[in-house]
């Protein structure tokens, strides 16, 4: 795996902090929300000068795969959070697109690198 793997990885993964930090920010006040408001801040600053990065230098991932990569990184551990920390619903529907998601990437990353 790749550096730039990596930092898409990691991007992908702060974009699910700072998407949960909304949800956090919609359910405290005051301080506490203020607090959130900088947590966004910092997770999507992070976010994105990852997915810069994966997408630069020797070993670039193609902008439309890691597009796609870090999308579907944020979505899946957000929905997965939502579940957890937001009690969510789990519907057979819900997993069964979330599941098509993670295929739909896989197959993506795998005919890109053909």
């Amino acid at each position: 795996m790749s550096i730039n793997w990596l930092f898409l990885i990691i991007g992908g993964l702060c974009e699910t902090a700072f998407a949960t930090s909304l949800g956090k920010i919609h359910q405290s006040t005051g301080k506490e929300m203020w607090l959130w408001i900088i947590v966004f801040i910092v997770f999507v600053s992070s976010s994105m000068i990852l997915l810069f990065k994966a997408m630069g230098g020797e070993k670039a991932i193609p902008v439309g795969t890691a597009y796609a990569v870090w999308g579907a990184i944020g979505a899946v551990g957000t929905v997965i959070v939502g579940i957890f920390a937001f009690h969510e619903p789990v519907t057979f529907w819900r997993m069964f697109f979330l599941t098509t998601l993670i295929i739909s990437v896989v197959g993506l990353q795998i005919s890109s690198s053909h």
